[in-house]
């Protein structure tokens, strides 16, 4: 988004917005190199990482399916003047964005090896854990203000349990992470042993869009440009929210925690209109849920701003933030990506200090007790 104020009420409140501290809850980090695992993997999986790599349900790359609009999907000035790619550099991280904007804690989101969509589930295993350990080790105990979180491949239920109870005997990350784009929906059973889990340790669980299910990412097939690939992100969000609603995921599991990050926001509210009025004509289908779809939402559902819609006119952004609900909107970056959002200018409408303090800090300290 651009950095230009050309308004002096979004320079009043960008100067406002910049006192505050901030908790980015969406910061990618990168490896410098695959070589940075090796530290965390026995022989054969630094001999199979060398060797033959990954192994993904959509075959034959090594990036997305599509091209970015930026190299690594990074800004122009995201690339550490010390080598290696955008995000792979703490002290460059310092110095272009936690101490700038005043970050106080943030959230670490690794993409790199698509640990979600591995299709060698033991090679998968090895790389989520080899990444877990690699937070820890090179970011999280180099700088506190950054916190890790439990990367797992969903569709190996039993080893991302394992994976998730040995991070949370560490005791050192602040929430689960899977991938939407998985197998099947995720509000299948198949996926529920993970959310027990979730919901017995008291941890989110994160869902950062992405990851490659081996399906095409739209209803209607394969997009055939990268900005129909990348809008698509909404809908899939939409589509998983759906699905763990009306399958009953925060009806069997009521203290579950869950956020959709990097999926923007402007798509919830309809998806809940639709989901209660299909619900007061279809509910004998669903017995299993006992109140509407959006009292569930309202509940036990988190949304990290980042791409924050931006209509052309401010009172309508105003409208959606009313309607989600401040206390439910999380501030994202997407640090370093293309598509980053500098918090001081995120928001084009009207925020009160309390919203303000809530969307950009508040909400997500109490969520992740930080």
């Amino acid at each position: 988004m651009s950095d230009v104020i050309d308004h002096p009420l979004q320079e009043r409140e960008a100067t406002a917005n910049n006192r505050l501290r901030i908790v980015d809850c969406d910061i990618h980090t990168s490896l410098h190199s695959r070589a940075d695992l090796n530290p965390f993997l026995i022989k054969r999986w630094q001999d199979h990482l060398k060797t033959y790599g990954d192994h993904l349900r959509t075959p034959y790359i090594g990036t997305t399916p599509y091209p970015r609009s930026s190299p690594l999907i990074a800004r122009r000035d995201g690339w550490p003047p010390t080598g290696g790619p955008p995000g792979s550099d703490l002290a460059f991280m310092r110095q272009q964005h936690l101490d700038p904007f005043n970050i106080e804690f943030g959230l670490l989101m690794v993409l790199d090896l698509v640990i979600f969509s591995q299709q060698n589930l033991d090679f998968g295993a090895a790389i989520q854990r080899a990444i877990n350990e690699w937070q820890l080790a090179h970011w999280t105990s180099r700088e506190p203000r950054l916190k890790a979180s439990i990367l797992v491949g969903q569709d190996d239920t039993e080893a991302a349990i394992n994976e998730i109870e040995r991070c949370a005997k560490i005791g050192q990350y602040v929430q689960i992470n899977v991938s939407p784009r998985a197998n099947e929906p995720l509000g299948r059973h198949r996926y529920w042993p993970i959310y027990a889990c979730a919901q017995e340790l008291d941890l989110p669980l994160g869902i950062h869009v992405g990851g490659y299910g081996g399906h095409a990412p739209t209803g209607g097939g394969w997009p055939s440009y990268y900005t129909e690939e990348h809008q698509s992100n909404a809908a899939t969000m939409a589509a998983q929210l759906a699905s763990l609603v009306i399958e009953g995921v925060p009806e069997r599991f009521p203290k579950l925690k869950i956020v959709f990050i990097e999926g923007g926001f402007g798509g919830i509210t309809s998806a809940m209109w639709r989901m209660d009025q299909h619900f007061e004509r279809f509910r004998s289908e669903v017995p299993h849920l006992k109140r509407r779809p959006s009292e569930y939402v309202r509940e036990h559902f988190w949304f990290t701003t980042q791409p924050i819609e931006e209509p052309d006119e401010a009172r309508h952004l105003r409208a959606l933030i009313e309607w989600v609900g401040v206390d439910r909107l999380l501030f994202s970056s997407d640090y370093p990506h293309w598509d980053f959002d500098d918090p001081r200018f995120a928001f084009r409408t009207p925020l009160t200090e309390v919203e303000r303090a809530k969307i950009f800090n508040g909400n997500a300290r109490a969520l992740y007790k930080l």
